[in-house]
């Protein structure tokens, strides 16, 4: 996709249903799902298993005569016990950068917009030393609320339920920091004249999205502020990763807003299908309006 003067591939490491739907939107009534079923199924909505399809997906932006790389997926060979689906993963996301015509030594910004094991386990790969940044040049902006929730200051996670937490930390965001490849920002944090990011917390305390204008055009990369496409529908309705649901409703319902009024394309991590969609308002409520054209470049 091209939006202005900025370029945008999407590189799938996986994709599949993932969990019930309803213990993904633990809110979400069945007839949510029933009602709109002529659209959500197969690329959101398993029904047979009554299953959520979901992606872990990476977008390259290429802005300004920089890479940008925004979330970095799950990352190979890790311990996730928490996490049995992708405990000791091996899969080839690097081979999709590759085939998208990104080397690592290309990649000038990587953008996690949270520290979950499924946005920064590609952050790292591991070497006979240990763990070490995978993108040797490149800039790694992580929220600092979630540095330090997820950091050994607040015992890895304080009282969150990820039982991974530590491991994340360990493997994939404190080998960036001792590499002094690593920048900690809160509010907002401009990476050039066409992106910015912006907390937007909730699903976890420093949770980001990322906006693009060029031009015309107007893009908002909004990571796990929506896991189903169901959530634009329902704004109230968390995923049951969200840490302070009170906060995630907000920030959910404030983005959607601006989206639909600025007409920005909602590009989230977890989209099946196509990926991303337009938001609109009718009556009072988001209603979701064309889905984006072109698919992904698949990594495994």
């Amino acid at each position: 996709m091209v939006f202005g003067d900025v370029e945008v591939l999407r590189v799938v490491e996986w994709q599949g249903a993932f969990a019930p739907a309803r213990a993904l939107v633990p809110d979400s009534g069945a007839e949510l799902w029933k009602g709109n079923e002529g659209w959500l199924a197969p690329d959101h909505w398993e029904t047979d298993g009554d299953l959520a399809v979901g992606a872990v997906q990476s977008w390259v932006l290429r802005s300004g005569g920089r890479t940008v790389l925004v979330d970095t997926g799950l990352g190979n060979g890790r311990e996730r016990p928490g996490s049995p689906q992708f405990h000791h993963w091996q899969g080839d996301f690097l081979g999709g950068l590759a085939w998208a015509g990104v080397r690592p030594q290309d990649v000038d910004v990587v953008v996690n917009t949270h520290v979950h094991g499924d946005h920064v386990g590609g952050n790292t790969v591991g070497t006979e030393g240990g763990w070490e940044p995978a993108f040797p040049n490149a800039q790694y902006l992580i929220p600092a609320a979630d540095d330090f929730h997820f950091g050994p200051d607040n015992a890895y996670g304080g009282g969150s339920q990820r039982p991974d937490d530590r491991l994340i930390y360990e493997d994939s965001i404190a080998p960036v920091h001792r590499a002094g490849q690593s920048v900690l920002w809160d509010g907002t944090h401009r990476i050039d004249e066409h992106l910015t990011l912006e907390s937007a917390p909730g699903h976890t305390p420093g949770s980001a999205v990322l906006r693009l204008a060029s031009g015309g055009d107007r893009a908002v990369f909004v990571g796990d502020l929506l896991h189903s496409p169901v959530q634009i529908l329902a704004p109230s309705c968390n995923s049951c990763f969200c840490l302070d649901a009170e906060q995630a409703v907000t920030s959910r319902r404030r983005i959607l807003e601006r989206a639909a009024e600025e007409r920005e394309l909602v590009v989230p991590a977890h989209f099946g299908g196509a990926g991303a969609v337009e938001v609109r308002r009718e009556g009072g409520e988001f209603t979701l309006g064309r889905w984006a054209a072109g698919g992904g470049v698949p990594a495994s």
